[in-house]
């Protein structure tokens, strides 16, 4: 999961070096056709089989729109529309968008533990954001959340393998991107060069291919609450890359929010151990007596 958030968090810097030479749109749609192509090439290497039946086609291609095709969309509409900090923060309010579904579809009840930790993670990511305004892309961020949201919980009902998945959605959820940013922004204009292949190849196979099959693969076997937990350190890494590698400055509250989000994590791992370590203390003892 830290590699998994260190790719999305590193994202964040790889979109503003391509969006100096690219169109918002037709870099979004970049990033998920490549990150479609590759998938596609390691599938068919490992003959990993293609999804099979109408219903499986059909979830499929809803997880292409929302999850790849309305998702991406509002996130990069939401980073254009604001600062990057607030858009950050906003795009991955996954962790609290997810309880109450993942209580009502799967039976997983969050701990109230967890619900604090939760609850304080996000208070981090306000701190984190506050100096650099929220703007007007606070609604697409959302949107974006939202979309995500449901991309997980697509996920976990979906009866095919990660890799299979993965691709599928891309390559669907990418040609849909291709057409409305055809039809929004025209023909692409953009700049090649060394940073802006660089920045979109490292998103494309880096913060997108392998970032979303191990992302998928957790989802299908772990607590969806526990795991979108994670997703708190996104905002995080991307500050603290933006910091060492740009140079941004950060405010005291800033930090101050991050220390929070830490400490939220922390809280999240006790909040899950504590049962386990309970059977384990149970289990010692009985095997004494």
């Amino acid at each position: 999961m830290i590699a998994i958030t260190f790719a999305w968090g590193s994202c964040y810097l790889a979109i503003s070096i391509a969006l100096r030479d690219a169109p918002p749109l037709w870099t979004a749609a970049l990033r998920v056709l490549v990150a479609a192509v590759v998938l596609l090439i390691v599938a068919r290497v490992r003959r990993s089989p293609r999804p099979r039946g109408r219903r499986t086609w059909l979830l499929v291609i809803a997880m292409g729109l929302v999850n790849v095709a309305l998702a991406y969309w509002a996130m990069f509409g939401g980073l254009t529309g604001m600062s990057t900090g607030g858009a950050t923060v906003l795009a991955n309010a996954q962790p609290v968008l997810i309880l109450l579904p993942a209580w009502w579809l799967f039976g997983e009840k969050p701990k109230a533990l967890t619900v604090g930790a939760l609850l304080l993670g996000v208070v981090g990511l306000v701190l984190v954001a506050l100096p650099s305004g929220f703007g007007t892309g606070a609604v697409l961020s959302l949107v974006a959340a939202a979309a995500a949201t449901g991309g997980t919980l697509l996920a976990r009902i979906i009866d095919v393998p990660p890799l299979t998945l993965a691709a599928w959605q891309f390559l669907i959820g990418g040609v849909v991107l291709a057409v409305a940013a055809f039809l929004v922004e025209g023909p692409p204009i953009i700049h090649w060069n060394a940073g802006l292949v660089l920045a979109l190849l490292y998103m494309a196979v880096i913060g997108t291919a392998f970032s979303n099959v191990a992302w998928i693969t957790e989802s299908k076997r772990a607590r969806l609450d526990q795991l979108t937990a994670w997703i708190l350190l996104v905002p995080v890494f991307g500050i603290a890359l933006s910091v060492f590698v740009l140079g941004e400055h950060q405010t005291a509250l800033g930090w101050t929010g991050v220390a929070a989000v830490l400490a939220a994590l922390i809280l999240e791992v006790v909040a899950n151990q504590r049962p386990r370590r309970v059977m384990t203390i149970t289990a010692l003892h009985s095997t004494r007596e």
